[in-house]
Order: C-alpha cells, then sequence, then structure tokens
C-alpha cells in the first residue's frame, strides 16, 4: 500500500512540473473603449489555447452577459522555450478577426501576445498581467 501512495504522489508532482510557465489566468489589457478581459490559458494537447473566462467594463463591473464567454481566443500556440510561443492564432473580438499569432512571456506576471499579418511584418498585440 505504501508503494502506491508513493507512486501516486509521485505521478502528481511529475503533472505539477509539466505545467506550462504561460498557464494560468490572465488579464487582458484595456479595449478602445475601456473594458477588459480574463482569459484563462491552458494545454490543448501539445499546443496552448486561452479562453475567455470573464469580461469587465472601463469601471471594472463583471459583464455576466459578454456574448463571448467561454469562446476561444488563443489556439494552436507552440511552446518553443525561453518563454517564446509561435505559429498560433488569435481571435481579436474589438475585430471579429483572426490573426497568426505569437507570444512571449517577459516575466512571470507578464506575457505579451499578438496578431500579425503580412507574414509577421505587422503586428498589434497587448501585455497581460497575470492574476492567478
Amino acid at each position: 500500500m505504501k508503494k502506491i501512495t508513493l507512486a501516486a504522489g509521485f505521478a502528481v508532482l511529475a503533472t505539477a512540473s509539466l505545467a506550462d510557465p504561460a498557464d494560468g489566468l490572465w488579464k487582458t489589457q484595456p479595449g478602445d473603449e475601456g473594458g477588459y478581459l480574463h482569459v484563462t490559458i491552458a494545454p490543448c494537447g501539445s499546443a496552448i489555447c486561452g479562453t475567455i473566462d470573464s469580461a469587465f467594463d472601463k469601471s471594472g463591473n463583471q459583464q455576466l452577459a459578454y456574448e463571448n464567454l467561454g469562446k476561444q481566443i488563443i489556439w494552436d500556440m507552440e511552446p518553443e522555450g525561453d518563454g517564446t510561443y509561435a505559429n498560433g492564432k488569435i481571435w481579436a473580438p474589438d475585430r471579429d478577426k483572426t490573426y497568426n499569432s505569437k507570444m512571449t512571456l517577459d516575466s512571470q506576471n507578464e506575457l505579451t501576445v499578438k496578431g500579425c499579418v503580412a507574414g509577421g511584418l505587422v503586428c498589434r498585440g497587448q501585455t497581460w498581467t497575470r492574476i492567478q
């Protein structure tokens, strides 16, 4: 019985150590009208994806009726090491368009997320802050 318990403990530790550094809940920068989102980033297969967790207006009031709650905003983001991610897609709710995307984990609490066109020559981005 001790061997089973010990093995289970190691399995939990191994799984926890495999978590990607970008995993967690992130706050986007405010948009043109001051509203912002909370986005949950987590593994999806061998890639990283982000889903809209909640939305807030410019006063910080949660918008429970926001039509895009639960929608995937980032997908197919591939970790490249050293806090960089590439070859993903990002959906921009303010423009209702999808762009090629890349991300950089600048520190444990800042994530720069960019959507690009023209083969990556023209990019628009935000720096998100970690909530948890």
